[in-house]
């Protein structure tokens, strides 16, 4: 059993990307999904969809890679682990890697990118950052 499932989402994109793999298939659930969609936004990953087979759900994730053959994500870290949670305010969101990163944060108006959540002046749990 998995406990944490957006940590296990990024490993499977870092993996993918390592083996030059084009597609790969991520456990389902409401956060993987908007961290995968906020991916698709910024240009790092092709596509995503979400693929039901009766049941259970997956999303499928295609990467994106630049004209030598390597990903795009140079480096996709998790912030916010089950056993140590980090939150940060508003202004400590501003800018990551002087705006060539983004930091995935999870707030009360849902999962949003750096710039959407500085945007509108809020703050939340800091769950992934990529760049």
């Amino acid at each position: 059993m998995i406990n944490d499932l957006v940590s296990d989402a990024l490993t499977r994109i870092r993996n993918a990307g390592m083996r030059r793999i084009n597609v790969t298939t991520l456990v389902h659930s409401k956060s993987v999904e908007a961290v995968a969609n906020i991916l698709v936004e910024k240009g790092y990953l092709e596509s995503c969809n979400v693929v039901e087979d009766g049941v259970k759900k997956t999303i499928k994730v295609v990467l994106k890679y630049n004209e030598q053959d390597r990903t795009v994500i140079n480096e996709l870290k998790r912030v916010s682990k089950p056993g140590r949670r980090v939150y940060k305010g508003k202004e400590e969101i501003k800018r990551f890697k002087n705006g060539y990163g983004t930091i995935i944060v999870s707030t009360s108006h849902g999962v949003l990118p750096n710039d959407k959540a500085y945007e509108l002046g809020i703050g939340g749990e800091v769950m992934c950052t990529v760049w």
